[in-house]
């Protein structure tokens, strides 16, 4: 088995392709290890003691260390585990059974019924033009909400805590909602 890597924006996340598909619908992002239980591989990646992030896309694990990490040290122990859990074919979550279990997503924002087409138009563009460009980074953005002209998103995997994270909201994602859809007036981080 063959597993690639590719760099992302955020230098302290790898983003990790095992060549197969890894969530078969939606993403999944553990920001701790108390969270990372749920999942044999995450909590796995989090034992390593480096690991202060880990996030299941379609078909690629982006991982991030804490800060002075170098990957140079970390990316041998990260492949051995991700390689170790495919070769095994090992379930990607716990059953509910075994006391974990993956939460629901977060409820959005309470959107305002007078605002639907807006909504609609967000998300939309938010599908087709962000989240792909985005999870190409190893990352992914969750609609969030939508009030008096503020769109409110969540940056998960490799974008949150990038870097360029804040570049990405203000000079890209922003631009592109409010050149198509004008009721937007500014993107917000939550």
């Amino acid at each position: 088995m063959l597993i690639e890597t590719e760099a992302t924006p955020n230098p302290a996340t790898l983003k990790f392709l095992p060549g197969r598909t890894v969530m078969d619908a939606g993403t999944r992002d553990f920001a701790t290890p108390e969270e990372a239980e749920a999942s044999p591989l995450a909590d796995a990646l989090f034992g390593l003691g480096d690991v202060t992030g880990v996030f299941f896309g379609r078909d690629f694990v982006s991982v991030t260390v804490a800060p002075g990490v170098g990957w140079r040290d970390a990316k041998a122990d990260v492949l051995a585990i991700l390689m170790d859990h495919f070769t095994a074919q090992m379930p990607l979550f716990r059953s509910a059974s075994a006391g974990f279990s993956v939460p629901a997503a977060e409820e959005d924002f309470a959107d305002d019924p007078a605002d639907a087409d807006i909504v609609a138009q967000i998300r939309d563009l938010i599908e087709t033009r962000v989240r792909p460009a985005v999870a190409n980074d190893g990352g992914d953005i969750v609609y969030r909400g939508f009030d008096k002209g503020r769109v409110y998103l969540r940056m998960q995997g490799a974008c949150a805590g990038c870097p360029s994270s804040t570049a990405t909201l203000k000079n890209g994602i922003e631009q592109l909602l409010r050149h198509y859809v004008p009721e937007v007036t500014e993107v917000r981080a939550v």
